[in-house]
Formats: C-alpha cells, sequence, structure tokens
C-alpha cells in the first residue's frame, strides 16, 4: 500500500485511511444496504485484481471511486445528465471538500463516469481501470476467474448480494422511464427496450443522417 496505513476486510488487504473510511460512511449512508454491499465488493473485487496483477496504482483512488461509484443509482434519479455523470460529480465534489488534490480528483471522476463502460475504463489509467475491473466483475461477472473462487465466496459472503440483480434492473428501468433522454447512448437503453413499455430509443443512424450540413 506504498506506506499506508491498511486492513483486512473480506480477505483482502483494503488501505485504512480516514479518506477511505469518509468514503464507506458515505456511501453506507446514501446507499440501500444491497448497493452499498455491491460497492464495498465491487472495491475488494478491484483492490485483489491489482494486487493479482501487480498493478501499480493509487488505493485511495480506487476506494473513493468505487465506494462512491453509485450514489445516484436509486429511485431518486432525476437527471439531468446520465446517472454516471452525476455520481462522478458528487464524487468529485467529495474527494475536493476532503482534500484530495485535482489530478487524483479527476481520477476519481473519470472511474465514476466511466465504472459501466468497460470498452473505455479498462484501458485508461490504473485506477480508472481496476475501478471498472472490480464493478464489472460484481455485476455481470467480467473477468471472474482472475481471483480465486474461495476468495470470491468470501467476499460474497461478508457482503451478500441481498437480490441485486433483480434491485439493480428496477434502478435501471425507472431511469429508462423518467429520464429516456439520458439512456440513449449507453447500457441502460437495453433495460429500456426490454422492460419499459413504450421505451423508444433515438437511432444513431438518423442522428448522422438527419445532421445539419448540406452535401
Amino acid at each position: 500500500m506504498n506506506g499506508t496505513t491498511s486492513r483486512i476486510l473480506a480477505g483482502v488487504l483494503v488501505p485504512d485511511t480516514p479518506l477511505v473510511q469518509q468514503a464507506l460512511d458515505n456511501a453506507r449512508r446514501e446507499s440501500e444496504p444491497y448497493l452499498f454491499n455491491h460497492v464495498v465488493r465491487s472495491w475488494l473485487f478491484a483492490e485483489r485484481i491489482g494486487q493479482l496483477r501487480n498493478t501499480d496504482h493509487d488505493a485511495e483512488v480506487v476506494a473513493v471511486g468505487v465506494l462512491l461509484h453509485d450514489l445516484t443509482l436509486n429511485q431518486r434519479f432525476n437527471g439531468p445528465r446520465r446517472f454516471e455523470v452525476e455520481g462522478a460529480d458528487l464524487a468529485r465534489a467529495f474527494a475536493r471538500q476532503a482534500g484530495v488534490d485535482e489530478r487524483r480528483a479527476q481520477l476519481i471522476w473519470d472511474s465514476v463516469a466511466l465504472n459501466s463502460t468497460p470498452s473505455i475504463g479498462l484501458y485508461k489509467e490504473a485506477e480508472v481501470a481496476l475501478c471498472t475491473a472490480g464493478i464489472c466483475l460484481d455485476v455481470v461477472g467480467l473477468q471472474y476467474e482472475i481471483i480465486p473462487a474461495m476468495e470470491i465466496a468470501r467476499i460474497v459472503t461478508e457482503f451478500p448480494r441481498l437480490d441485486m440483480k433483480r434491485r439493480m434492473t428496477q434502478c435501471f428501468c425507472h431511469i429508462a422511464e423518467t429520464r429516456p433522454e439520458t439512456t440513449y447512448d449507453n447500457f441502460i437503453r437495453d433495460f429500456g427496450e426490454r422492460y419499459v413499455p413504450g421505451y423508444r430509443a433515438s437511432s444513431s443512424v438518423d442522428l448522422v443522417a438527419n445532421a445539419p450540413f448540406d452535401e
């Protein structure tokens, strides 16, 4: 941990600093239990992936980025931008208020904003890539094979999933129903098209064809 005070949580060595504790407290206060467990599992997965791959990274940035990545994934969400961007602004504001410098605060913003876009996030800075990896492992099982099965089982036992698939799907559908304009270019579109009556996304094909230029 590069000299950072640490502790063992669900079998994983993680940083134990005032900043990380504040992020944990914030996540617990703002999240339903299933979502709090999700962000903690994702953090542990992210940190463990970094350790197994010997990835040099800022463990505090990873902790804050993952723990605060879903602050806007709830039935209260009301836009106006996609929930990842709204959440990224909240996470960056938290970091700045805690005295984090601008470079690290921006890494936290990127980690939250790109958490559901592995086609980009996995190729960013180590901190962003690890955040993306841990979150995507917990949500869709991406790179599940990296962490030994016994370690995953311990993490899930200590922080149970609590019907996460169904609960998270409800949140995605809520966003697609109430703020469809924030979903057309991201994964929530899939939930809208499958589950939300009357949902209809604009097409990128039409956007290109209707661009206001004579050719």
